[in-house]
């Protein structure tokens, strides 16, 4: 059986897991009486662990919200999972203060890992690979994240100092609708009330954010997520490209994704229709062009290029590339 420190540890764990534990509840996990408990708790009240009793019917005991605690127990792959997530942020960009306090804060669980855990930890981060580069993105500022977070929560205006990819600076007032990480950065997406459109903005291109008075109702519509990929796929760039390709929406989004391509009703067929399905207009805005042909290529569906007619050359090079080297095989 367990010693006394033992169980009184094990009686901190549980309580920091949150929320109120019933009396009962704690025996039972403990193995002890609820007199036991009770004599439990005054040690950590000893120790200036502030745990509350709550009293009536679904009562128990809980730690006071907003207390400094000791350090956190973590069990083996509660510490692993820690550990693997400030990784995976570290690696794809999504962190603050360019990457110290999630470096930090894994160092010290680190330390204190057991040697058997931290050589599985070592093993598996070598197996990893992240198709990002660490410290490839710039990061946003810890204190603007969380008061634009904060302000989402209690849908409150925020104003924001932004500087936009031509390097213009302005300021803004914001309903912010969400945050939303995608491709290693972070965004945020509401409506711009200075021009009463939505707009969505990068957060390390917020130098500064701070509530305003007065609140907002969230309209209803696609969630901040899909209005992020909407804006990207429609966005302005150097190319628009109209493309009608022959199969399923499913078939295409592989390999034109949300964030890439906006995809319209069934366009009216060219030639036969055969298995691929219906023809669907693809609408594609980019900065380059020189990507697309390999993946119309893996797409392997029947298209039509309708514009620009530089795709079209372009991926009748191509053709010929891979047809000179498949002679030449």
């Amino acid at each position: 059986m367990p010693r006394p420190t033992g169980r009184v540890l094990t009686l901190l764990e549980l309580l920091q897991s949150g929320g109120t534990r019933t009396m009962a509840e704690l025996a039972d996990r403990l193995g002890v009486d609820g007199r036991t408990v009770r004599r439990y708790v005054d040690h950590l009240l000893d120790l200036d662990v502030p745990v509350e009793s709550v009293r009536g019917r679904y009562g128990g005991y809980r730690l006071a919200p907003g207390h400094r605690l000791p350090p956190l127990m973590l069990g083996d792959d509660e510490a692993l999972a820690v550990l693997l997530g400030l990784e995976a942020g570290r690696r794809t960009g999504l962190t603050t203060t360019e990457h110290t306090a999630s470096e930090t804060a894994a160092a010290k669980i680190r330390r204190v890992l057991p040697r058997h855990v931290a050589r599985r930890l070592d093993a598996l981060l070598e197996c990893i690979a992240f198709t990002d580069r660490p410290g490839a993105f710039d990061t946003p500022d810890a204190e603007v994240l969380l008061t634009v977070a904060d302000a989402v929560r209690h849908c409150r205006p925020v104003a924001i100092r932004y500087t936009d990819r031509a390097d213009r600076r302005s300021e803004r007032t914001l309903h912010a609708y969400g945050i939303v990480a995608h491709a290693g950065r972070w965004y945020v997406t509401g409506r711009d009330a200075g021009i009463g459109e939505d707009r969505t903005f990068r957060l390390d291109r917020i130098a500064d954010a701070r509530t305003l008075p007065g609140s907002f109702e969230v309209p209803d519509g696609p969630g901040p997520a899909q209005r992020v990929l909407s804006g990207f796929a429609t966005a302005e760039y150097r190319h628009e490209v109209t493309l009608r390709i022959q199969g399923t929406a499913e078939q295409i989004r592989t390999r034109l994704p949300a964030g890439v391509a906006s995809l319209a009703e069934p366009a009216p067929a060219t030639g036969e229709d055969g298995a691929y399905g219906p023809w669907l207009r693809v609408d594609v805005r980019a900065e380059r062009l020189d990507w697309l042909p390999p993946v119309l290529a893996a797409l392997d569906l029947p298209f039509v290029i309708e514009r620009p007619a530089e795709l079209r050359d372009r991926v009748l090079a191509l053709a010929d590339r891979l047809a000179h080297r498949a002679r030449q095989g």
